[in-house]
């Protein structure tokens, strides 16, 4: 009788923090270790199924273009700022353009800024040793692309490890109703695929295939495209600098998610804006940071030291520590 009831109230728990991430139960709703939370599974499939919507709504050049643009747009906002700035505080930014890109990493539904930055942080204390938390080394492919964080170890933020992210109020409203967000682009993704099919029905979309393609497509080949990462750019690739894990750079990996795919570079010296560290590395993050610093809205971007990218025959325990 007990358990079940346990069960149940676990389950709705992880109800309550799809709206409210820092909803909090007894020690026993709470749960804990590496077990896949599955109330936590329900919105990450049910986004998938979404996409099969595009065989009852078909396709339209606008939808596939709106795909496209929010796909790239929040992968930037990922690899800029949730990554490079948040984790790694790479370069400066004001408060406003700290908020603005925080919400745009927010909808691309991979948690708040806080979360997404402490996990990272955590990673690279400990890449590829048990502690780490997505190492495909150690605990395989599937676990390492999508299992971790679905899981009820790695559902809290751990706030000890962001404090410098924590002082700021709305980034700690961002974290915690890290739904809110999604939710809100969902809606206004419909609303504005209506309000074209009014408009302009010459453009043959409509509010479903624009939320079908403009949000669920999109989203799931960002997350998809974001895991490899954690997953591929840790087994397939070449090294060019021996660093303690088995981070790898890989050319289609860096393709597809603007540059993140030289990741033994970035292991190498994980403080740098750029992680195409030579010039035949293509790195569209690091292209864009050079805009937005041109325009005033970041600053301070943090280089490669010469000695550090220039160092490709040193040992791993050569004048390297972890970051």
């Amino acid at each position: 009788m007990i358990r079940p009831l346990l069960s149940s109230q676990r389950f709705t728990l992880a109800l309550r923090r799809w709206v409210d991430s820092g909803a909090t139960g007894s020690a026993a709703d709470n749960g804990s270790g590496r077990g896949i939370d599955w109330a936590r599974v329900l919105p990450f499939v049910a986004v998938h199924l979404g996409c099969l919507g595009v065989l009852a709504t078909g396709t339209s050049l606008i939808a596939v273009s709106f795909a496209v643009a929010l796909f790239l747009v929040r992968m930037f906002a990922i690899t800029a700022f949730y990554h490079r700035y948040f984790s790694h505080r790479s370069f400066e930014a004001s408060r406003a353009a700290q908020f603005v890109f925080a919400l745009l990493g927010a909808s691309a539904v991979q948690r708040g800024p806080l979360w997404w930055a402490a996990h990272h942080r955590h990673h690279h204390s400990f890449a590829d040793r048990e502690e780490d938390c997505h190492s495909p080394v150690r605990r395989g492919f599937l676990w390492s692309h999508c299992g971790w964080f679905l899981a009820s170890e790695n559902f809290a933020t751990r706030v000890a490890l962001v404090p410098d992210l924590a002082r700021f109020p709305e980034l700690r409203w961002l974290d915690r109703y890290d739904a809110a967000v999604p939710v809100a682009l969902a809606l206004v993704i419909y609303a504005l695929g209506a309000w074209l099919k009014a408009a302009a029905p010459q453009l043959g979309t409509s509010g479903l295939q624009l939320l079908v393609w403009g949000f669920c497509i999109s989203t799931v080949l960002l997350w998809h495209a974001t895991f490899t990462i954690n997953s591929l750019a840790h087994r397939f690739g070449s090294r060019r600098y021996a660093t303690r894990d088995d981070s790898r750079n890989n050319l289609w990996l860096a393709l597809l998610t603007l540059g993140e795919g030289w990741h033994n570079n970035h292991h190498r010296y994980p403080a740098a804006a750029r992680q195409g560290f030579f010039w035949w590395e293509p790195d569209l993050t690091w292209y864009g940071l050079r805009l937005l610093a041109a325009l005033g809205i970041v600053r301070a971007l943090r280089p490669v030291p010469g000695a550090i990218r220039d160092s490709c025959r040193l040992p791993a325990k050569a004048g390297f520590t972890r970051q």
